[in-house]
């Protein structure tokens, strides 16, 4: 097979890559390292002085701190859980050359002032008392340099298994199938059964398309499950960790023997026992190991007392502790080895993040066939990444949500943004289509289906009719906040929107929906506001923390991004929409994907306030306010003006 023309389309796509990449890194440098620690700071790019509350080890025997800050406590900052830092001292050590001691490291949580960070070292620092301590953030390559390796493999393959999986995704070969085996299974419908049936019958690619709330989870854990009967470990995968996460809980509870790889920082703590660091943790043999390191780590502490002695013996025994040192980590290292095959090699399920899927602990496992979850949000680079080890691809997700971040303009006008399960919908006859949703009514599903799914979407009818409790309930609401001056403000510093004014219509019309509730509901109610803009997350939730009528209600509701809510659900989603101004511009409101996640979050009713002279010069959205009135209750904000 001649590879020629598909090798160029590969290679225009690692020279996108390229630009992304620069792209990236020259924000990150524009914004980050140019500044001085005082603008960093007054940016939220970094936190400066700090005050260590805590230092320890973690699971893995990594050594962890916890920090709180002394200056800038509580304003907005950008460090965030997963982020890699640089945890550092700006103090002069006389007996260091180093301007600026410093140590990488992740974050593992951040609650207000404080923050946890797992360091990439398995010794506490010893500048630590030094003081003068902040954290910066890094810039990460590793994804860009993992994805450049896939390609460039990818492009050099033409022949073996690699390069009939390449054919197949770029429409030079036709995936093949065996005969499809009957699959009894009470708890899926058609759809999802014949989505199985298609996996286990694939012989190369399957694909799942799978629209909001039609069991797309369900579906691949119920596949999973029998693909594990016929083969040793499948590997599951996903872009995101909180992706991952979910389906190592699913399969989990399906009681699979689920490992979980992945920097332990950026892992749900409920999930911590199923990593490889936690199965190692409760091990018998470990407490061995760990005895072995208490030894290595005093013969490494003795040899480090002698660093500033210069005399023949201390050098002498310097040497001897270094030495004793190396071979009792060795040795823990064996042993631990030993172990990690053994939990490995055990699993039925081994869960990573697309680029974790090269790392050093697999690269001895094989395996027949990945399942790559969310393959919608994934740069088809990173996609390559998993798929040039296996023999099996089953793709799943659905390219009318949330799309790959890509902030290169140039390479998203070129197609960088294209997915492979965009291109794979395209080429492969044989999509697995779930047609059936189970979480929300039926006014709510309406517009998606109507807008990205030519109508063939059907709500469940366990679900179709669900609305809130109360009186005068219509599943769709519509605030329009036109001729109210709830003009858009900017962050300055993050340069993020948020509005006023439409935090104080949404808590009006929260109040009045909690005053005709029924009290015996709320254990059972859940409420989320979601905006586009984390600047409006912020001040709402900023003001509703110390909002006094709203105390009783908290504990129900969440508050956060549309991005980082995709795969959620909740009774009641409120959307503030945040954009209103003369010029009727809605900046990234113009991914309707983005909206598109929004809108389904929804399970009983779904409230969106906006600006309709802003929205209205959309077609998208001026469509979804004809529908707001025509299917649900189209109120003016003036309503709760009084």
């Amino acid at each position: 097979m001649n590879f020629t023309k598909i090798n160029e389309q590969l290679q225009r796509l690692k020279d996108l890559l390229k630009l992304e990449k620069e792209e990236d890194f020259e924000r990150f440098r524009r914004e980050i390292q140019q500044l001085s620690i005082k603008d960093k700071v007054g940016k939220g790019l970094c936190w400066y002085p700090l005050e260590v509350k805590k230092e320890g080890f973690s699971i893995g025997e990594r050594a962890f701190v916890i920090v709180e800050r002394t200056a800038g406590r509580n304003e907005p900052h950008r460090l965030k859980s997963g982020s890699p830092v640089s945890f550092y001292s700006r103090a002069s050590d006389k007996f260091s050359t180093k301007e600026k001691q410093a140590q990488s490291g992740v974050i593992q949580y951040v609650e207000r002032n404080k923050m946890k960070i797992v360091l990439n070292s398995k010794d506490i620092p010893e500048w630590l008392s030094l003081g003068q301590l902040g954290v910066d953030l890094l810039f990460d390559e590793r994804t860009y340099l993992e994805m450049d390796k896939a390609l460039a493999n990818l492009i050099k393959t033409n022949d073996g298994r690699l390069s009939e999986l390449k054919a197949i995704f770029y429409g030079a070969m036709k995936p093949q199938f065996a005969e499809k085996k009957e699959l009894h299974n009470g708890l899926l419908n058609e759809a999802q059964i014949n989505a199985v049936q298609n996996i286990l019958a694939s012989k190369d690619v399957a694909i799942i398309h799978g629209p909001p709330g039609t069991g797309k989870t369900t579906t691949l854990v119920n596949a999973i499950k029998l693909l594990c009967q016929k083969e040793s470990t499948v590997l599951v995968t996903a872009p995101s960790n909180a992706a991952v996460d979910l389906l190592t809980d699913r399969l989990t509870t399906a009681n699979l023997n689920v490992v979980r790889i992945g920097n332990i920082s950026r892992v749900e703590e409920k999930l911590i026992s199923l990593t490889l660091e936690g199965r190692l943790s409760v091990h018998p043999e470990h407490k061995n190991i760990k005895k072995v390191r208490i030894e290595a780590a005093k013969a490494r502490r003795m040899a480090q007392k002698h660093r500033r002695k210069f005399g023949a013996v201390e050098r002498e025994e310097r040497r001897d502790s270094y030495r004793e040192s190396r071979a009792l980590e060795d040795w823990a290292r064996e042993l631990e080895d030993r172990l990690i095959s053994e939990i490995l090699m055990s699993a039925d399920v081994i869960a990573c993040t697309l680029v974790n899927t090269t790392s050093r602990l697999l690269q001895n496992m094989k395996f027949k066939t990945v399942v790559i979850d969310e393959a919608a949000q994934a740069l088809e680079p990173a996609t390559w990444i998993p798929i040039s080890r296996v023999e099996k691809v089953v793709l799943a997700g659905d390219p009318f949500q949330l799309p790959p971040t890509v902030k290169s303009i140039d390479a998203k006008r070129k197609g960088l943004e294209i997915t492979l399960l965009e291109k794979a919908i395209q080429e492969v006859e044989e999509v697995s289509f779930l047609n059936v949703q189970y979480r929300m009514n039926e006014t709510i599903m309406g517009f998606s289906n109507n807008r990205f799914y030519e109508g063939a979407l059907m709500a469940s009818e366990f679900v179709a009719q669900w609305k809130m409790p109360e009186p005068n309930n219509q599943p769709i609401v519509f605030i329009d906040t036109a001729g109210c001056g709830f003009e858009e403000e900017k962050n300055p510093e993050t340069l993020s929107s948020f509005n006023k004014g439409e935090h104080f219509i949404l808590r009006e019309h929260l109040l009045k929906f909690t005053s005709t509730f029924p009290e015996d509901q709320w254990e059972h109610t859940s409420i989320a506001i979601i905006s586009p803009y984390r600047a409006q997350c912020e001040y709402i939730d900023e003001e509703f923390s110390n909002d006094e009528s709203l105390e009783a209600y908290l504990e129900h509701i969440d508050i956060n991004t549309i991005d980082a809510f995709q795969g959620q659900e909740r009774d009641l989603i409120y959307i503030s929409l945040v954009r209103s101004n003369d010029k009727g511009e809605i900046g990234f409101l113009k991914d309707y994907r983005r909206m598109n996640v929004a809108m389904t979050r929804a399970k009983k009713q779904l409230v969106v306030i906006g600006d309709s002279a802003t929205m209205g010069n959309d077609d998208f959205y001026q469509a979804f306010l004809e529908y707001a009135e025509t299917h649900g209750q189209y109120q003016s904000a003036w309503e709760y003006m009084g």
